[in-house]
């Protein structure tokens, strides 16, 4: 990590790495498939929030993945990652390596200009998903990593070659949370993990396309997922941020 002191976000855009990254827990939006780490919490106060700092963010209709900085300092305040909606094959996501480890690190800009931060197009999910890792492309598993860069807690960004090549979410279930509310901070219930798995095979595996074409067998288990959400009696808040997804599939399909 030592020598990758200057990272490429986008084409001749970099950044140089400090030692100060965001204190700020990541939010995991289960609904919108999103992880934010940002002070807002609503709508307007994120549309002031982009409106005073500059990075990749969106534009009309173009929603590139976020990296926020201050106008003053050049330095990240914030990030919005979008997850990839179709996981890696098992065999291609037990290719991510372990090492580097993560190293703690801000980033400052090296200029103040907006440039794009393109969204993945493969997650890779650690056994149990433990760690959700989404990448440019799986080719990015084909030589080794420079560096994680842990802009913020459980939440890194990945370096190859000098550039970011994606990012990655230690213990994701942990950030469960529903739109701009503030994760629970107490650990997540190992009921709650277990769901968590079984609603990532709902999203990311063709079970989706399943449900979407009502297979019986795939809405009895739509089903029973949804009622094992609304009868868990701890938890509340991550169960609730499940189902604000796992509860919309029912209504629109499950109810046929």
């Amino acid at each position: 990590m030592a020598s990758t002191v200057r990272i490429t976000v986008d084409d001749d855009w970099t950044a140089t790495v400090t030692g100060a990254p965001l204190r700020l827990a990541p939010r995991f939006d289960f609904r919108d498939f999103r992880v934010r780490v940002a002070e807002y919490a609503n709508v307007e106060e994120r549309g002031g929030f982009l409106l005073g700092t500059f990075g990749s963010g969106p534009w009309l209709w173009d929603t590139p993945d976020e990296l926020r900085f201050g106008e003053e300092r050049r330095e990240l305040v914030g990030a919005e990652f979008q997850i990839a909606g179709e996981a890696a094959a098992p065999e291609d996501s037990v290719r991510v390596p372990a090492a580097p480890p993560v190293r703690p690190g801000g980033l400052r800009a090296d200029e103040a200009r907006d440039f794009r931060l393109e969204v993945t197009t493969a997650l890779c999910r650690a056994p149990g998903d433990a760690v959700l890792t989404c990448l440019r492309d799986l080719d990015v598993l084909d030589e080794p990593l420079d560096a994680r860069i842990g802009i913020a807690p459980d939440l890194a960004l990945i370096v190859q070659h000098g550039t970011v090549v994606g990012w990655s979410l230690t213990d994701p279930a942990r950030h469960l949370t529903t739109g701009f509310t503030a994760p629970d901070p107490a650990p997540p219930a190992p009921a709650t993990r277990l769901l968590f798995t079984a609603c990532m095979d709902v999203i990311t595996t063709p079970l989706l396309d399943e449900v979407r074409r009502r297979d019986p067998a795939a809405l009895a288990g739509l089903r029973q997922l949804d009622h094992s959400l609304r009868s868990q009696r701890e938890d509340r808040h991550r169960a609730d941020a499940l189902l604000a997804f796992i509860g919309e599939l029912v209504e629109d399909h499950g109810n046929a």
